[in-house]
C-alpha cells in the first residue's frame, strides 16, 4: 500500500555498508523517476548511477549529512551509503527544472523502500567538487544526491511538542526523532 511505502520513507542518514546496492536496482530505481510527472513534459533530468565503491567515496566528501546535528559530520566508516544517484538538470533542454526533482527522488525513494532499502536526499553539496571528481559537463546543473542503501539506524516518527520545536535529534540510544505538525495544524481549511 502507498500509505505504507510513504510512512516507512524515512531520511535514512547511516547504513550497512557492507550491504552492496547493484547498479540494476539503481536503473529501476531511476525508471520510476522516468516515469514520473515532470514540469511541460520536458524530460530535462538526467542522473549519475554509483555502487562502486571507489565512486562513492569521491561523492561522499562533497556532501554535508545533518544540518540540526551540528556535532555530526556524517556517517562512519562502515555506515555510509552502498550507492548514489546524482540527479542533474539538463540546460540544453530547459534552464527551470521546476519541482522536477522533488518528484524524481520522492518516486526513487519509494521504490528504494518497496526493495527493503532507505535513503536521503541531500542538497548540502560541494557542487565544484563534485563536478570535477565525477567530470561533470558544464551544461548539467548539480540539483541533488541520493544517498542508499540498507538502513543501519531507527528513525522515530513523533509530533511536535508544545514548544513547538522542528528540529530531528538523536537520543543516547542512537534513534533519530523526527517531529512532525499534526494534520490539524496543516489543514487551513476544509469546504
Amino acid at each position: 500500500m502507498i500509505k505504507d511505502l510513504i510512512h516507512a520513507n524515512r531520511s535514512y542518514r547511516r547504513f550497512d555498508q557492507e550491504v552492496e546496492v547493484d547498479v540494476g536496482i539503481l536503473r529501476e530505481l531511476v525508471d520510476l523517476a522516468r516515469h514520473s510527472a515532470s514540469g511541460g513534459n520536458l524530460q530535462s533530468l538526467k542522473y549519475i548511477l554509483s555502487s562502486d565503491q571507489k565512486t562513492n567515496s569521491f561523492i561522499f566528501k562533497r556532501l554535508a549529512w545533518a544540518a540540526a546535528l551540528k556535532d555530526w559530520p556524517g556517517p562512519d566508516e562502515g555506515e555510509r551509503p552502498g550507492a548514489y544517484i546524482v540527479i542533474l538538470g539538463d540546460t540544453g533542454i530547459n534552464k527551470d527544472f521546476f519541482c522536477d526533482h522533488g518528484i524524481a527522488c520522492q518516486s526513487m525513494l519509494l521504490g528504494a523502500v518497496e526493495k527493503g532499502l532507505g535513503g536521503c536526499i541531500l542538497g548540502s553539496i560541494n557542487r565544484d567538487g563534485l563536478r570535477k571528481d565525477l567530470d561533470i559537463e558544464e551544461r548539467f546543473q548539480i540539483l541533488l544526491v541520493l544517498a542508499l542503501g540498507k538502513p543501519r539506524e531507527t528513525v522515530k516518527v513523533e509530533y511536535i511538542g508544545p514548544e513547538g520545536d522542528i528540529k530531528y535529534w538523536r537520543d543516547e540510544s542512537g534513534v533519530h526523532h523526527v517531529p512532525k505538525r499534526p494534520l490539524e495544524e496543516i489543514i487551513v481549511k476544509e469546504y
